[in-house]
């Protein structure tokens, strides 16, 4: 999935203002050189002027920072490297981590969705890339779990 899309789904899902967007990044690394014109600039439709695409390190900063603002930040935990490649998987266990959502929940949110998954196909999405059961994230999927977490979160599903 377009790594905007992904960042234009999350900030309708939780309200977030510009400013909160940002805030949430430097969760992830207070030294990050991002600023409210650079999300009104990701949050632009790809045709319009102004439009610029958000990269993954933006991305997985902004994921990071949304663990630590939905869950907090353990301090006696050394801090762990910021992807450096964002896939639809990395997506899906960033938010599943933020949303502290087990196997159930996620099952739920595809289901509200009208996108069921069985476990196995579930559980392979999570599995480690060089691991012979794993299985890519399709946009297909991510975007109708971004949709059912959505509905979750905002208290229509």
């Amino acid at each position: 999935m377009i790594n905007n899309d992904v960042l234009r789904g999350i900030r309708y899902m939780l309200d977030l203002s510009d400013g909160r967007v940002v805030e949430i990044t430097h969760l992830a690394d207070p030294t990050f050189p991002i600023g409210k014109e650079d999300v009104q600039a990701f949050l632009k439709k790809d045709d319009e002027a102004g439009y610029v695409e958000c990269s993954n390190k933006v991305l997985a900063h902004f994921l990071d920072g949304l663990v630590f603002y939905r869950r907090g930040r353990d301090e006696s935990l050394p801090p762990r490297p910021v992807e450096k490649r964002v896939t639809n998987n990395v997506v899906l266990k960033k938010l599943r981590v933020a949303f502290e959502l087990k196997d159930v929940d996620m099952h739920q949110i595809l289901e509200s969705a009208g996108f069921p998954v069985s476990k196995p196909e579930l559980s392979a999405l999570f599995r480690q890339p060089d691991h012979k059961n794993f299985k890519l994230c399709g946009d297909q999927l991510l975007r109708n779990f971004l949709k059912g977490l959505t509905m979750r979160v905002r208290g229509n599903g």
